[in-house]
């Protein structure tokens, strides 16, 4: 009688773990839709420095410009010309982003006109030039 009442007390002692695993896949599943996929330009450059330099926490557009002068996003290098399409094609994905031009601080001013000029003809009105704070 005495073993029967010890193994019913180590059946009732046993937890179920089935609801803590629900609640963390619920958590898991709720970080990942809630989380910002940021796209980098992928190429590094030297940024310039600025005194009044901010952060963009909303960016979610990279364009690097080289010293040489070539456009990359995504690691992709992208020809100026076909830079608007590309642009309005990654604004479409993301709307309520902006974008950063990365442009290396030895590029030229032409070049990086042009690509203001490509990203200002896609439509896009929130856009700013990366610098690090003195």
């Amino acid at each position: 009688m005495a073993k029967q009442i010890a193994k019913r007390k180590e059946e009732e002692a046993e937890l179920d773990m089935t609801p803590m695993l629900d609640i963390v896949f619920i958590m898991l599943i709720f970080f990942i839709v809630t989380a910002s996929f940021v796209k980098d330009s992928g190429v590094e450059v030297t940024n310039p420095t600025g005194v009044t330099a901010q952060a963009r926490p909303d960016a979610n557009i990279f364009i690097a410009v080289t010293k040489p002068g070539e456009v990359y996003i995504d690691n992709k290098k992208v020809e100026i010309e076909k830079l608007k399409l590309e642009v309005q094609r990654l604004k479409n994905e993301a709307p309520e982003g902006s974008i950063v031009i990365q442009a290396d601080r030895d590029s030229k001013a032409g070049v990086v006109m042009k690509v203001l000029d490509a990203v200002k003809g896609a439509g896009v009105s929130r856009v700013s030039v990366a610098a690090t704070r003195q």
